[in-house]
């Protein structure tokens, strides 16, 4: 009897409830992070072994142990062996009962060993253990902390500094209006939990109800040698129910045949990881676009010629990051030669030579800068662009030295502390007063009609991004504020959290007074629901909106960052397909909302890094995208539309 069924066929086993926003005291939602390799199913429980006394069954899907009053914990050892492996699963606890999973367990003289998840109301951690031949753990030893972005293999025990943990800033107090909170995740007694768990080289992440990591070090042959099947845990007395579980070889990655649209045509002009930005404009003055990624300049029109403008050290996308996550192109000084501007963990101006044949001096304009995701619009309409950003918890705007843009620029603070977040930044005019709004994943502020630099502006809260999928910061990357479904008023479009799942429109709303509000229709989310076209994807962290297909109509332009943070298992779909998808706009009277968002791959082999860029590079009226990841950086050159191109909307408007 087959012990293992596709997961195509069970997947969608419990529906997500991340559609709903999500205050501290409500339940986690369960999502699915990975697509498994095989659903293990109930009805083959007699296919496997049973080790110590339980009554072990198939009961409505479910795998149920009863324990007898005399046994010292009992094992369901499933019969393919791994050595790097991911397990998620849903289990229920009686009160006097104790569960965990059981990985890479290996037989002995005296039974068996192997790295044991403790799953108990208790505690919750991971353990080297020995079992006896009647099921019970005769030995334990508590794993060494060990997890995090920073390495896939963990350094070895007795490096100390190494092993130290990061210290994380403290979090500022949290505003009491915020829209949403962060969920509990806490064990929860005789009630279901969700467990997913990834093995991998000598370090295991465990993550208990979509909460944050609980990691540990494997030492000795275990680490890289040990391996074999997994087993399900019951202890003490009562009963453990298990449902829902699923299993993917780790070690096996997969890269897809490449593919792209028949829209665009790819051009990759690098392939080092030196950014996860870029920008175009002319640069030389020569009369054609060029392409600005990280310290290179790429000079059209064939973009095989690049200069240096800062010191390039290509980084590790394994090890490292760039420090370049975002870049604007601009003529900061006015003397008709293209700048640049790169931001975080500053922002820094840098001054085109003229020509001259020299790096370009740069000049730091801002002391800090919190958030990933900035932008550079024109916010009060005077003609020069602003920087978008967040910093000390708060969200701001600044404006350069009109007589010397290379000097500090004038900070503007919008909001108090406490409503700055790394991911997710947009400007748009939600409210129709002609002045463009600040948006993040906690609402929308109202700009006012007079600005100084202490003016803080009115605040909407609304949950425009969604906690959940391990994912432990909400927020999109660059906002969309347009109006989608063609009812005069302007909507938002974003992905929901960049180190989890999850794009939408919001559909914006007025009652008769007038009053704004919004409704969130899902557009993509996580493995466990459906998402418009069949397509998921994690790790969302680079987008932006243009006019792709030239229907005056604007689109969303959105990709997945390859393991989001560095090469490990600790982002969710770490190792998915580095996608690049473009959301066209189609406004339906039929759809949810009025509209819909069809999605077409641009590109399944790149990606996005923290930026999409949107702009007609080569002037045939079509709107072309650049991106730089640790894959490289792209051209992606669109098709013009057979009728005469439409003229692209400007982002103020």
């Amino acid at each position: 009897m087959r012990l293992f069924v596709s997961v195509f066929a069970l997947m969608v086993l419990s529906a997500s409830l991340f559609g709903q926003d999500m205050t501290a005291s409500e339940k986690p939602a369960f999502g699915q992070t990975f697509v498994p390799d095989q659903v293990v199913r109930a009805s083959d429980i007699n296919s496997f072994q049973v080790v110590g006394q339980a009554d072990w069954q198939a009961q409505n899907g479910e795998i149920v142990a009863r324990l007898a009053p005399d046994s010292r914990g009992s094992w369901l050892v499933l019969n393919r062996s791994y050595q790097d492996v991911g397990l998620h699963a849903l289990f229920k606890c009686s009160p006097s009962a104790e569960t965990g999973v059981l990985l890479r367990m290996q037989k002995t003289d005296r039974g068996m060993k192997g790295i044991f998840l403790a799953l108990n109301k208790d505690e919750v951690a991971p353990y080297a253990v020995s079992i006896d031949a009647q099921g019970k753990i005769t030995e334990r030893e508590k794993l060494r902390y060990a997890g995090g972005i920073y390495y896939r293999l963990a350094p070895p025990k007795n490096d100390a500094q190494a092993n130290a943990r990061r210290a994380m800033p403290p979090r500022p107090a949290t505003p009491a209006n915020l829209p949403l909170a962060r969920p509990n995740t806490d064990f929860r007694a005789d009630d279901w939990n969700m467990v997913e768990t990834f093995i991998e080289l000598n370090v295991i992440r465990n993550f208990l109800n979509d909460g944050a990591e609980i990691g540990g070090a494997v030492d000795g042959d275990s680490a890289t040698y040990e391996y074999g099947p997994i087993a399900l845990y019951a202890g003490g007395s009562g009963e453990v129910r298990f449902k829902d579980i699923m299993v993917k070889d780790i070690a096996m990655r997969v890269n897809p045949a490449e593919k792209s649209s028949p829209r665009f045509n790819v051009q990759c002009i690098s392939d080092m990881y030196y950014s996860w930005g870029a920008d175009a404009a002319d640069f030389n003055k020569d009369g054609i676009m060029d392409v600005v990624a990280g310290p290179y300049i790429y000079y059209g029109p064939d973009y095989t010629k690049h200069r240096e403008i800062f010191p390039a050290i290509a980084v590790s996308p394994s090890k490292e990051f760039t420090r370049t996550h975002v870049q604007f192109t601009h003529d900061f000084n006015g003397d008709g030669w293209p700048d640049v501007l790169i931001s975080p963990s500053g922002a820094s101006v840098l001054i085109n030579p003229k020509g001259e044949s020299r790096r370009w001096k740069s000049y730091d304009i801002l002391p800090a800068v919190q958030s990933e995701i900035t932008d550079l619009v024109d916010i009060d309409k005077d003609g020069q662009p602003e920087l978008v950003y967040a910093a000390s918890g708060s969200l701001r705007y600044a404006k350069p030295d009109g007589a010397d843009p290379t000097k500090p620029w004038k900070e503007f603070i919008i909001s108090d502390k406490g409503y700055a977040l790394a991911h997710g930044i947009g400007t748009g005019d939600i409210n129709g007063d002609g002045r463009l709004d600040i948006l993040n994943a906690y609402g929308w502020w109202e700009q006012p009609d007079q600005k100084t630099p202490e003016t803080l502006w009115a605040y909407h809260p609304y949950a425009f991004g969604r906690y959940g999928n391990r994912g432990s910061n909400i927020g999109g990357t660059l906002m969309a504020v347009f109006d989608a479904n063609g009812d005069g008023l302007n909507d938002v479009i974003t992905n929901l959290n960049v180190h989890g799942f999850g794009l939408a429109w919001f559909e914006q709303v007025r009652d008769k007074a007038g009053a704004i509000s919004f409704t969130r229709h899902m557009i993509s989310d996580d493995y466990s629901t459906k998402s418009a076209g069949n397509v998921t994807f994690s790790q969302p962290h680079g987008a932006t909106y243009a006019d792709v297909d030239g229907d005056g109509i604007r689109d969303f332009i959105v990709g997945k960052r390859y393991f989001t943070h560095l090469d490990n298992m600790y982002d969710p779909d770490s190792y998915g397909a580095p996608v690049l998808y473009w959301y066209r706009t189609v406004r339906n009277p039929k759809a949810p909302g009025g509209a819909e968002f069809v999605p077409e791959l641009i590109h399944n082999r790149s990606g996005a890094g923290s930026e999409v860029t949107a702009v007609d590079i080569n002037k045939d009226g079509a709107i072309d995208i650049v991106t730089s990841t640790n894959r490289g950086t792209f051209i992606f050159w669109n098709t013009p539309a057979g009728s005469k191109p439409k003229k692209q909307p400007s982002r103020s408007e």
